[in-house]
């Protein structure tokens, strides 16, 4: 099932693209677990979500972070939302920037996604925050 061919140039910007947002570690941990199977699928998203509409010259990896946890938020995928909420440190979105497009959620999407949404990423900030405690006790 595995394509071995070389990694095209949209692949190596995907993945260039999808380490600046996401993190080498995030990366890193979804490659080692890639296997033949879902190779395919692991190609596809690092082209086109990544290397095609995440490259893009005209948002703002801050821009597309928002519009992606609107649009996760809306569709209920929590774990997806948890990890990009969490990848807001590397875009530069902000939790206002959170909060605004939660709302939007609410009036757009209905009140009970923008609510569990605003559990998740309440969750999610309150982990980064004692993330960054603990690092900053052992320095």
């Amino acid at each position: 099932m595995a394509d071995q061919s070389p990694p095209s140039e949209r692949h190596r910007q995907g993945m260039a693209t999808r380490r600046a947002v996401l993190g080498d570690a995030h990366v890193d941990r979804a490659v080692a677990g890639e296997t033949a199977f879902d190779q395919p699928f692991q190609q596809m998203i690092t082209e086109t979500a990544w290397g095609t509409v995440w490259s893009r010259p005209h948002f703002s990896k801050r821009e597309r972070s928002i519009v992606t946890i609107a649009l996760l938020a809306s569709l209920g995928q929590d774990d997806e939302l948890a990890l990009h909420i969490r990848a807001t440190a590397n875009t530069g979105a902000t939790e206002e920037d959170v909060c605004e497009a939660l709302m939007h959620v609410a009036v757009y999407s209905g009140v009970p996604a923008a609510n569990h949404a605003f559990k998740i990423a309440k969750s999610v900030y309150a982990e980064m925050r004692k993330s960054v405690g603990d690092r900053e006790d052992k320095a």
